[in-house]
């Protein structure tokens, strides 16, 4: 499956990103607990990974317990790197990240060195929703920060930390398929690149194996777990469509309708806590995903070789 999602102004984003880096002493990058290897922006891994790292798994309410945990000691086990999940809606932890940001970087604070923080993430994860909450009935000053019109704001969080705000920013090429399928999931990439019903045939075939009592209570498809294993993904789409009444004129399943509502009720948690990968599955689709991508440049380089378009010729 193709997905692709890089738009214009997200090259504008890197680059704001690029140049606010160099200011800042801790990056918050939010991701999704439900996805949080595929909501990991390697761009944004290239262009912070020189500053002391947060890693906030937001959405903790609609994960897994158990592999957010095991998420959490992946991401606490890297150096120069914390990692904590939290509802971005609930204040009590939202609030604790202010302290982990102070631990990650006890040389700044106070009025005459002030601690940067820098929060980003992919579009969709809650970044907005955890400023408003940490922000409360503060009225911090915002703005938009020169130069940086309609990319950048600056939120107070308090008397000595200063909040760098950035839009949700993407990355240019997928290397791990996989990824492609959660972030679509998930609601991070417009619905204008991918395809419903294949991300749906994706999020079931998962699910009936990882999930596989989730998926018979939320729809009673009267199989064992064993059972479910074996069937289809088109079959569990056709079996939903028709018990959910997605149906068109002589009473045929609207394939197209019934995978939204799969989508739909997935990110509304109406199925249960779900996370759709391991660490361990995730670092395996990534040596897969990054092979074959070099695998793929160095095809290109036999067939094309290191020739590069040449502009015009300049004028004397």
């Amino acid at each position: 499956m193709s997905v692709q999602w890089f738009p214009g102004h997200m090259h504008l984003t890197r680059q704001a990103i690029a140049d606010r880096v160099k200011t800042i002493d801790v990056v918050i990058e939010m991701l999704d607990a439900r996805l949080p290897g595929s909501s990991a922006n390697p761009l944004l891994g290239e262009l912070t990974r020189k500053r002391a790292t947060l890693k906030v798994l937001n959405k903790q309410d609609l994960a897994d317990p158990e592999r957010t945990a095991a998420w959490l000691a992946h991401y606490n086990a890297q150096p120069g790197t914390r990692a904590i999940a939290l509802d971005a809606g609930n204040p009590a932890p939202a609030r604790a990240l202010v302290a982990a940001c102070r631990e990650l970087a006890p040389n700044r604070g106070g009025m005459a060195k002030p601690l940067r923080v820098l929060i980003c993430g992919v579009p969709n994860v809650g970044k907005s929703t955890l400023i408003n909450t940490l922000m409360g009935k503060r009225s911090a000053k915002t703005g938009d920060e020169a130069g940086v019109t309609r990319t950048e704001q600056r939120v107070a969080l308090a008397d000595d930390v200063y909040l760098f705000d950035t839009p949700g920013v993407l990355w240019p090429r997928i290397v791990v398929p996989q990824s492609g399928i959660h972030l679509a999931a998930s609601g991070a990439v417009g619905r204008n690149a991918y395809d419903d019903q294949e991300v749906a045939l994706e999020l079931l075939d998962n699910l009936k194996l990882a999930y596989p009592g989730l998926l018979r209570a939320r729809y009673p498809l009267g199989d064992s777990d064993a059972a479910l294993a074996d069937r289809p993904a088109e079959d569990l789409l056709e079996a939903i469509g028709r018990q959910r009444g997605a149906l068109v004129s002589g009473g045929r399943v609207d394939a197209q309708k019934a995978a939204e509502l799969v989508i739909a009720d997935f990110r509304a948690a109406l199925m249960g806590r779900i996370t759709l990968e391991t660490p361990g599955q995730y670092l395996a689709w990534l040596k897969a995903g990054q092979a074959a991508d070099a695998e793929r440049q160095r095809l290109k380089r036999e067939r094309f070789g290191d020739e590069r378009p040449r502009g015009r010729p300049r004028r004397r």
